[in-house]
C-alpha cells in the first residue's frame, strides 16, 4: 500500500513508519518538528520529510490511507486535503488494533510502569525465541525499533490511555481489546483531556467494559480504584498482584521466587511490583518459572527508565522518564532505598499539560519527600508553546510542599548549580523528565573542572 503518516516524527509514529517500509509498503510522512532521535532514523530509511511542515500538495489521490499522528490537529491542511479526497483516515492505535484483530493480544496500561512492564515482557520472550508482534514507547536493548508488525500469532503492546487523535477522540487503549492486560495503577493524569479524577477513572472503566469475555485482568493490590472495580466485573478474570519480595545485597537487587534467590540489573519497589506484573502475563504465555528467571538476570530496562548514565565510584547519575506525582515520588524512592547511604540531589521537569497546570500541582505534594536536595526544572518555552500562562516559582514550591525546594526556569541557571555542587562524592543525581531540559546536554555537564560526565 502507499501510506502517508502526518505528525511522522512522534516517538511511536516514526517507528512505525519505519515497520511499516520493512514490511514493503510505500510510505511518505510529514511533520512541523522532527527531534532526535527519531530524525536521524528517519534519514537513515530516507523517510525524513524533504521540507519541514504541513503540505497538502503532498497528499495526493494515489494514497491508499493516511494514518495519524496526535501531534497533528483537526485543522491540519494536510488531514484537510485527505478528507476531501476520500482517502481514508486513521489513528495509529486504530491500525494497531486492526492488525491485530486475528492475534492473541496482551496490553499493559496504568498510569505508571507501562514501558518497563512491557520491556520485560518483550525481553524474555525474545531471549527464548518466541515470535511476537509488539509495540512499546522505549527503545530496547536488542530491538532495532519500537513496533513490529508480522504474521505472528501473538502481539504484546503498551498501552496508553491518552486519545488517540484529534478526530478519534477515545483512549488508546479501546482500541485493542486485548485478551491478557496488566493494570499497573490509575493516578490522575492528562488533565487536559480528564479534567477530574472521576473522568479520568471512565477511561479505564469502558477500558475493562471493552475486554472479551474470559479475559484475564492482573492488577496492582494496593490500588483503591482497581481494588474496588475490578472485582465487580463478572465477565473478567481479575487478579490482583503485589511486588516481588526483595533485598539489597552489595548494591545489587536481589528477588526472592520459591526458594531461589534472583540478583537483577534493575532495582526499586516499583519496578518489584512491574516485574510480578510480567510474570504473571509469561506464565499465561508458557513462559515456565525456570525460563523467566533464565531470561530476566540478563533485563537492563529500558531508555530513559531509571537509565545509568555515568558510574562512578563517588556517585552515579541515573535518567528517568518519570514526570507524574505517583512516578516521581516512585522513582525517588527506589533510588533513595537503593543507596540509602548516600545523598540524593533528584531534579524533575515539569513538561506535561498537567504538570504544568497550577490547578493539577498540588498532587505533586510529598512526591520530593524522599530526596536530599530536590530541584524543579520548568521551561518557559515549553508554557508558551502550550498556550499556558507563567508559573510563579512561590507557586511550585507551595505545591510540592518544600521550602527548601529549588526551582529552576532556565537550562543555563540549572546547568551551573549542577556544575558548581561543592561535592558529588558519595553523592548521586536523578534527573526525571518527559522532555529535555530544555537541550541540556547531560554529557557535557561537569562536576569537577575538566571531569566531564560520561
Amino acid at each position: 500500500m502507499k501510506i502517508h503518516l502526518i505528525a511522522i516524527g512522534g516517538s511511536i509514529m516514526h517507528n512505525l513508519a519505519i515497520c511499516l517500509q520493512k514490511a514493503g509498503h510505500n510510505v511518505t510522512g510529514s511533520d512541523d518538528e522532527i527531534y532526535e532521535p527519531a530524525r536521524s532514523r528517519l534519514a537513515e530509511c530516507s523517510l525524513l520529510p524533504k521540507k519541514m511542515g504541513w503540505n497538502p500538495e503532498v497528499v495526493s489521490s494515489d494514497i491508499e490511507l493516511v494514518i495519524l499522528g496526535m501531534h497533528a490537529k483537526e485543522n491540519n491542511p494536510e488531514l484537510i486535503r485527505a478528507k476531501e479526497l476520500r482517502i481514508p483516515i486513521v489513528s495509529f492505535p486504530e491500525y494497531i488494533g486492526q492488525h491485530a484483530k486475528n492475534q492473541k493480544r496482551v496490553v499493559v496500561a496504568g498510569s505508571h510502569g507501562k514501558t518497563t512492564t512491557t520491556s520485560m515482557i518483550l525481553h524474555v520472550l525474545k531471549y527464548h525465541n518466541v515470535d511476537f508482534d509488539y509495540l512499546v514507547g522505549a527503545q530496547l536493548k536488542g530491538f532495532d525499533t519500537m513496533v513490529r508488525l508480522s504474521d505472528a500469532p501473538l502481539i504484546v503492546i503498551e498501552g496508553d490511555e491518552y486519545l488517540s487523535s484529534s478526530i478519534d477522540r477515545i483512549p488508546k487503549i479501546w482500541h485493542y481489546h486485548p485478551h491478557l492486560t496488566i493494570v499497573t495503577g490509575v493516578a490522575w493524569d492528562h488533565m487536559n483531556v480528564f479534567p477530574t479524577l472521576e473522568s479520568y477513572h471512565q477511561a479505564f472503566e469502558k477500558y475493562f467494559e471493552s475486554l472479551p469475555d474470559s479475559a484475564k485482568v492482573f492488577y496492582a493490590s494496593d490500588d483503591p480504584f482497581l481494588a474496588e472495580v475490578l472485582p465487580s466485573k463478572k465477565a473478567i478474570d481479575a487478579q490482583p498482584y503485589r511486588p516481588f519480595d526483595f533485598s539489597v545485597i552489595d548494591g545489587q537487587c536481589v528477588i526472592r521466587i520459591g526458594a531461589r534467590e534472583v540478583p537483577l540489573k534493575v532495582f526499586g519497589e516499583h519496578n518489584m511490583a512491574n516485574l510480578r506484573g510480567a510474570y504473571l502475563v509469561l506464565r499465561e504465555l508458557n513462559i515456565s518459572e525456570d525460563q523467566f528467571v533464565e531470561a530476566i538476570r540478563t533485563f537492563e530496562g529500558a531508555a530513559k527508565r531509571l537509565q545509568l548514565k555515568r558510574y562512578e565510584k563517588s556517585h552515579l547519575i541515573y535518567q528517568d522518564f518519570a514526570h507524574a506525582p505517583s512516578k516521581v515520588k516512585a522513582t525517588v524512592k527506589a533510588m533513595k532505598d537503593q543507596y540509602p547511604d548516600r545523598k540524593l540531589t533528584a531534579c524533575v521537569e515539569l513538561h506535561t499539560y498537567s504538570s504544568l497546570s497550577r490547578d493539577f500541582l498540588p498532587q505533586y505534594r510529598g512526591a520530593m519527600g524522599a530526596a536530599d536536595q530536590a530541584i524543579v526544572f520548568f521551561s518557559e518555552h515549553t508554557l508558551e508553546m502550550k498556550g499556558m500562562p507563567l508559573l510563579e516559582k512561590k507557586t511550585i514550591r507551595e505545591a510540592f510542599g518544600r521550602e527548601d525546594l529549588l526551582v529552576f526556569s532556565k537550562r543555563e541557571e540549572l546547568k551551573e548549580f549542577l556544575e558548581n555542587v561543592e561535592s558529588w562524592e558519595n553523592h548521586n543525581l536523578l534527573l526525571m523528565t518527559s522532555g529535555t531540559f530544555e537541550g541540556l546536554d547531560i554529557e557535557a555537564l561537569k562536576t569537577l573542572p575538566g571531569q566531564p560526565f560520561q
